[in-house]
């Protein structure tokens, strides 16, 4: 098992997620829909955009594009996508396996309105090859994020 599932595991402890650890990649939304056999807008992408000096997380529908500049606009600040090691500063992981919470330090969050439509949807855990299932207002209690139109 890889040292971020283990992480994720630990931080998220108590919480009694269902972490599954595929053989095969679930690194794009795409990759991962195929892997638990849901349908792409029901995985949660974890993109690290940087807001006024401090990141934010972005919680978006597989099938969504994030808009930074509507995004940004609907938030009142300028929002510029993240590079590799801003997200795994921010995070403690490596883009592609961004779990939506169980970050070292709380991160703003904002998710994707558009999950409310699904009952159940799936996020990583740490790797690019482990997910979990959650119900869309579980994930936004736990994260603490504000309900948004991303697109």
């Amino acid at each position: 098992m890889s040292k971020g599932v283990n992480r994720f595991r630990q931080a998220t402890a108590g919480l009694n997620l269902e972490i599954t650890i595929h053989e095969e990649s679930t690194h794009t939304a795409q990759e991962a829909a195929d892997a638990v056999g849901a349908p792409v807008g029901a995985i949660v992408k974890s993109l690290v955009f940087i807001a006024n000096q401090e990141p934010l997380l972005v919680l978006a529908s597989g099938v969504n594009r994030v808009n930074p500049e509507a995004l940004g606009e609907r938030l009142g600040m300028t929002l510029l996508k993240a590079d590799a090691d801003t997200v795994k500063a921010a995070t403690g992981y490596s883009i592609g396996g961004v779990p939506p919470f169980g970050h070292p330090t709380v991160l703003r969050t904002v998710m994707d309105e558009d999950f409310f439509a699904f009952e159940e949807l799936w996020a990583a855990a740490g790797s690019a090859t482990a997910v979990f299932p959650i119900a869309p207002g579980r994930l936004q209690k736990i994260s603490g994020a504000s309900r948004v139109e991303v697109l």
